[in-house]
């Protein structure tokens, strides 16, 4: 079921296509160009700016903008909102984050649509309030607690924080699941040129209606690995929402082990199988490398400032950009992987991707990192120095 933008209006609000913006800015942008009628959060550095957006922006095209109490809460109304038939999401940064993982976890087994944009910095606990880091990449993951599945972007520019929060809209609808957009301090504080999609590049993708009449309807039903249809509140439709192992009508089967596993496979497969559909990934390969950086974030813009860099000294060496995280894209990074030595990872956390990494290759290639934690960003030259120290390969 498609949804329309009402464009014009909505670039009325926005303004002209071209702009020099801010990522968190950036970010409410692609909300609202990716439907958002509903945003509920609590300022939080560095992703305060994304709130103070929506609650400028949103109101002037109908939608609503509610300054929460807490975190917790926060996520809650947004959960609250997306089953009234609102494309809803929120913005927080690591500790606001860490509050969220029980609502996470209850979008995940109620199968509720709704986007959340972290904007990473430096911990744990309070940490450095305005300094960037990666440092949330396997809390994004495995934050909330039992088997699940989670669909991760991370914007590597302030371009992309536009079209990736406006795609994660889309795949939270398409999946009836939470969608993550991990940027960080850096790139949601940082300004750079960035173009608004025209018209015509649009495509608002609608979860699936009830197909039956309300009387025939069973919320939760679909085949396994698919998302079921889905009924908004106050149309009819009778649904029974718990975060309680549940049966297809909705009701709690928490001591029945056939039912509870039939539903957390369906929730899991229904991500997983579609891993290769999901993934996005940047490749830049050079011909008869045998070393390779693979990188994600603010920390790709490092690595690509070291791969022109080795390349200017006739070196030979190739790149790999993850967009989505997770699902992790393993055929993407074993192809990549094919004919490497060594593949650098670098990070502002202590080796979370890093360790996805080397899980996947299982010894095809050697998995360094190259680390910093702090708050600053990794100069080129770190890793430049990194793969020269290497020695083979390069």
């Amino acid at each position: 079921m498609a949804r329309e933008l009402d464009y014009r209006r909505v670039m009325k609000v926005l303004g002209s296509r071209e702009k020099f913006a801010q990522g968190d800015v950036a970010c409410a942008y692609g909300a609202i160009l990716g439907g958002c009628d509903f945003f509920a959060g609590y300022p939080i550095t560095p992703a305060t700016e994304v709130a103070e957006s929506m609650a400028m922006l949103l109101p002037r095209l109908g939608g609503a903008v509610m300054q929460m109490e807490d975190e917790i809460a926060s996520l809650s109304a947004v959960i609250g909102a997306a089953w009234a038939g609102g494309r809803a999401f929120t913005a927080t940064s690591g500790p606001g984050f860490s509050l969220m993982q029980e609502g996470i976890g209850y979008a995940c087994m109620t199968e509720t649509p709704c986007v959340i944009v972290n904007v990473q910095r430096s911990g744990p606990s309070t940490g450095q309030p305005t300094e960037p880091a990666q440092g949330d990449m396997l809390q994004a993951r495995w934050g909330t607690h039992g088997d699940h599945e989670i669909i991760v972007l991370a914007p590597a520019s302030v371009q992309e924080c536009v079209d990736l929060t406006r795609l994660a809209f889309n795949l939270a609808e398409e999946y009836r699941n939470p969608v993550l957009v991990m940027t960080d301090g850096e790139v949601g504080h940082m300004r750079e040129q960035i173009i608004l999609p025209a018209e015509d590049e649009i495509e608002l993708v609608e979860r699936r209606p009830p197909t039956v009449e309300p009387g025939a309807y069973v919320p939760f039903r679909a085949a396994q690995g698919a998302a079921p249809e889905m009924a908004n509140f106050g149309t009819g439709f009778h649904t029974y929402v718990t975060g309680l192992t549940h049966d297809e009508r909705g009701l709690p089967a928490t001591d029945d082990a056939v039912e509870h596993t039939r539903l957390v496979r369906r929730l899991v497969d229904k991500v997983r199988d579609d891993t290769e559909r999901l993934t996005r990934v940047e490749v830049d390969l050079e011909e008869g490398a045998k070393v390779g950086i693979l990188s994600y974030g603010i920390s790709a813009r490092s690595a690509s400032g070291a791969v022109r860099m080795t390349r200017a000294e006739g070196r030979k060496i190739s790149q790999l950009r993850l967009i989505s995280v997770f699902p992790f894209p393993e055929r993407a990074v074993r192809e990549f992987a094919n004919g490497l030595d060594r593949i650098i990872v670098p990070e502002l956390n202590l080796g979370q991707i890093c360790h996805v990494v080397k899980e996947a290759l299982e010894g095809e290639a050697a998995v360094e990192l190259v680390s910093r934690i702090g708050g600053e960003i990794i100069p080129p030259e770190e890793i430049v120095k990194a793969l020269v120290e290497g020695g083979e390969g390069i």
